[in-house]
């Protein structure tokens, strides 16, 4: 199979997983019934229109928003074992995002994203200035980077400890959650996507140049300090307007660039928008499942995403313990 097929197979799972995050959740309705609600409202007009689809749509945005986040990191630093979570942007932007909500909660809406990315800024810019300054190899930049996460994790746990708020809100931002998200979130997260996705395909014959080293870019005119600056400050504004959204999804930054290069190789043309995609299947599966195992109650999406990303983790960092 070709790579376009390959990218219009990805598309169709994700189209799929969609109609069947409509169909999925405490109240069982049929095509017929979704498809006239769709069209014209009526009696499930709430459940479909107002509570499902806007998650479907989130959940898509969300994914894809970390899957190409996950992909510019892992390209520009050259680390097979980057991630926004495991680099510390998720939990920077969680933290930021919940003293906001904590100690400022009738805040602007708009408020929310923007704190979230000077938390991302701030955590991602404090592992970068260690790796710099330390040099580790790609296992222990993750590890640390892993640690930092663990710390900024625990600030959320002692605000929402110390701050009491309703369980459901918490779950948000402690486990990565579309629990109560809306049409109201959906500008943010697809408005920076229609920004950031044709900046990356922008970027991709530079980031392929990159893997040659330095001295090779920088004869083939790529300016590598440049070229960082761009790919890390585009990765930190996906992942965290997507904590925004929807608190840390774990591992979606991590898997979905791995498993793109599976599929795709290393030409960043194509892993753009495959690691989108994948991401985007990841998350709205993660979140589909959630809704439909079992019914009324709700798992976290990020618990789901964690069964599988953790143990591929504890591989990855095996495998690349010595690599440098």
């Amino acid at each position: 199979m070709n790579h376009q097929w390959k990218l219009i197979t990805l598309s169709l799972c994700v189209l799929v997983i969609g109609i069947s995050g409509l169909i999925t959740g405490a109240t069982q309705l049929s095509v017929a019934q979704i498809t006239h609600t769709l069209l014209n409202g009526g009696e499930f007009d709430f459940i479909i229109n107002q509570y499902r689809l806007p998650r479907i749509v989130l959940a898509v945005g969300v994914g894809a928003g970390l899957g190409l986040s996950g992909m510019l990191v892992q390209g520009v630093i050259r680390n097979p074992l980057a991630s926004p979570d495991l680099m510390g942007i998720s939990s920077g932007a969680g933290l930021a995002a919940t003293l906001l909500l904590v100690f400022y909660p009738d805040a602007p809406l708009y408020y929310l994203p923007l704190c979230a990315l000077f938390g991302g800024l701030v955590a991602a810019t404090v592992i970068l200035l260690i790796g710099y300054k330390l040099q580790p190899t790609p296992a222990r930049l993750a590890l640390i980077g892993l640690s930092i996460s663990a710390f900024l994790a625990s600030g959320i746990d002692f605000l929402m400890i110390v701050h009491p708020v309703e369980i459901n809100s918490a779950m948000v931002w402690l486990t990565g959650s579309l629990w109560g998200r809306n049409w109201t979130q959906v500008p943010y997260i697809w408005a920076t996507l229609a920004i950031i996705l044709p900046l990356a395909l922008w970027l991709a014959w530079r980031l392929d140049v990159m893997g040659l080293g330095e001295e090779t870019a920088m004869s083939l005119g790529v300016n590598p300090k440049r070229l960082q600056a761009m790919a890390l400050i585009s990765a930190v504004l996906l992942a965290s307007i997507s904590v925004s959204v929807c608190g840390t999804i774990s591992f979606v930054g991590l898997l979905a660039p791995h498993l793109a290069r599976m599929m795709f190789g290393h030409n960043h043309k194509l892993l753009a928008p495959s690691a989108a995609l994948l991401g985007a299947l990841m998350v709205l599966l993660a979140d589909t499942l959630a809704r439909g195992i079992h019914p009324p109650v709700e798992l976290p999406a990020g618990v789901l995403t964690s069964l599988i990303g953790a143990p591929y983790f504890i591989f990855l960092l095996q495998r690349y313990k010595g690599w440098s």
